[in-house]
């Protein structure tokens, strides 16, 4: 079998036997030995029924969820290529020439982009389409370097091999933004064709919910991509706050106009020890993501995992917190010398803002590298009991 057309369905009875006889059609027109696929996730109206009786094909996904009806609908599928869409009559199943025509030329994933197809007045949201999509599919290009311009367009079509190796797991409406990002950083072949949109045929809300979903959405992008979430901010944190601290250990700085002090000082190290714990973050995240399949391993990752002995890197974080130790003890010592007087906080500030720092680095630095040795004996530990 060539393509399965996959429908998505929670009480459609208005509209589901509509949109499969127009997949009927396109398929008989088309000369494709396909298949129209109705996963249904607990209608308690005819949806079934009507879909069966307009000669579609029913399963059943036992978890709740657009994601969960996808998923099981993805894995009963029998065409090599799947073309998905809502059974709400709001996307145009008799035209889907453009997928098949993309999928047959080896594109492994085709997005329709309904700002360069169509919408119909009414049929998006304002704020959808003036603010949610343009922002997330912007995003989305950002951070995974794919052509797309309709990040989240409900009808696209896919090789259903390669969409299987993916492991999706999302089962709420993320999975539109899991299967994209997850083929972008597979390096799957991804591209796009115009689709129309029009109001859908629903006698009741839609299951999208603006912000609870636009949430989730951005939240897996952001997931999905540990170095703008952690990496990047860190990094640029680090450096501008270093600079900024050995600029002020010798004393004031003015900067047209402006003068930075012990204050500006203090900032600055809470900068970079911040700067250094987004950064730790950034690695056991994207270590911990690519154990469980999320994200693809990378040179650099394995890299890190090799060299990471426990024992060594505990002894440097270990010099940094005896260092920030031994700093501070001077300081005191410098204090007792002077009778335990009041000292002048321009001059003091200068050594003990630097010593905590060093103190708070050396401790961060000997937590995250005991966390990260504690999850790689946990996964040796159930891969050997596995």
């Amino acid at each position: 079998m060539q393509l399965t057309i996959l429908m998505p369905c929670l009480n459609e009875e208005r509209t589901v036997g509509v949109c499969v006889k127009k997949a009927r059609s396109f398929l008989e027109r088309s000369g494709l030995i396909g298949e129209v696929l109705i996963s249904d996730n607990g209608s308690t109206d005819r949806s079934c029924a009507l879909a069966e009786a307009s000669g579609a094909r029913v399963i059943h996904a036992t978890q709740r969820g657009y994601g969960a009806a996808l998923m099981a609908g993805i894995s009963e599928a029998r065409g090599s290529f799947v073309i998905m869409g809502d059974a709400d009559d709001s996307y145009d199943f008799e035209h889907l020439e453009p997928f098949v025509a993309k999928l047959s030329a080896g594109a492994q994933l085709v997005m329709g982009n309904r700002f360069k197809g169509g919408i119909a007045p009414g049929a998006m949201p304002l704020m959808h389409r003036y603010l949610g999509n343009p922002v997330l599919s912007w995003l989305g290009r950002l951070l995974f370097g794919v052509p797309i311009g309709d990040f989240h367009c409900g009808l696209r079509g896919f090789s259903r091999a390669d969409i299987q190796k993916l492991t999706l797991v999302s089962p709420g409406m993320e999975f539109a933004t899991e299967m994209v990002a997850k083929a972008a950083l597979r390096g799957l072949i991804i591209d796009e064709v115009p689709t129309t949109l029009r109001p859908d045929g629903r006698d009741r809300p839609p299951h999208l919910r603006t912000w609870r979903d636009g949430w989730r959405h951005l939240l897996f992008m952001l997931l999905f991509s540990p170095k703008w979430l952690f990496l990047w901010p860190g990094v640029f944190m680090v450096l501008a706050g270093g600079v900024l601290s050995m600029l002020l250990f010798s004393g004031p700085v003015f900067m047209h106009g402006v003068g930075l002090s012990i204050h500006s000082m203090l900032y600055a190290c809470g900068a970079v020890v911040l700067g250094c714990q987004l950064i730790q973050f950034s690695v056991l995240v994207r270590w911990i993501a690519v154990h469980f399949g999320v994200l693809p391993d990378s040179s650099t990752l394995k890299k890190i995992r090799s060299k990471l002995s426990i024992e060594a890197n505990l002894i440097a974080g270990a010099s940094m917190l005896v260092g920030g130790v031994w700093w501070t003890l001077s300081v005191y010592q410098a204090w007792a010398q002077n009778g335990y007087s009041m000292l002048d906080p321009e001059v003091v500030m200068r050594s003990t803002i630097p010593a905590l720092t060093l103190m708070l680095l050396g401790f961060q630095a000997c937590a995250s590298v005991l966390l990260a040795g504690a999850i790689r004996l946990a996964w040796q530990s159930s891969k050997h009991h596995g």
